[in-house]
């Protein structure tokens, strides 16, 4: 009797388990899965988190179309929407050794700028990256990184 409970228990576990991952479907927990960006603060914790924890998800979805990034070294540099994504892409799940701070500089109901400086343990990268609201999601519009 004991085995019979016994074989009736795993055989529920796995309908159970196989219910689940079908109610899933394929490629539900994919990189391009939606991100919530409806307030400044949610899109540009997620840019942090894309830029310095390798996060995949949502990495073209947080991106203005208009994007553009400028790197100030000594050999200037200039990106934009595409170039960045696609070697975010290839950061997927690589965190950066750093301490990451942000400070929101100026707010208003359609825009914000904010300061991301991620220190590291020879330099530090600062982050000024423009946020604004498109329809009613907030995208990165553009970021000047200068070092030091």
């Amino acid at each position: 009797m004991k085995t019979l409970v016994k074989t009736f228990a795993a055989a529920a576990l796995i309908a159970v388990s196989t219910f689940t991952m079908a109610a899933e479907g394929p490629g539900s927990k994919s990189a391009k899965g939606n991100v919530n960006l409806s307030t400044a603060d949610l899109a540009l914790d997620h840019y942090v988190a894309v830029t310095t924890e390798g996060e995949s998800a949502g990495v073209e979805q947080i991106f203005a179309t208009d994007f553009s990034q400028k790197v100030q070294a000594s050999n200037a540099q200039t990106h934009n929407r595409s170039a960045l994504i696609k070697s975010l892409k290839k950061q997927k799940g690589e965190k950066l050794n750093c301490t990451v701070t942000s400070d929101i500089i100026e707010e208003s109901a359609d825009y914000m700028v904010a300061k991301v400086t991620m220190k590291f343990e020879d330099f530090t990268k600062t982050d000024l990256v423009t946020l604004v609201r498109e329809d009613n999601n907030w995208k990165v519009s553009s970021s000047v990184n200068s070092y030091k």
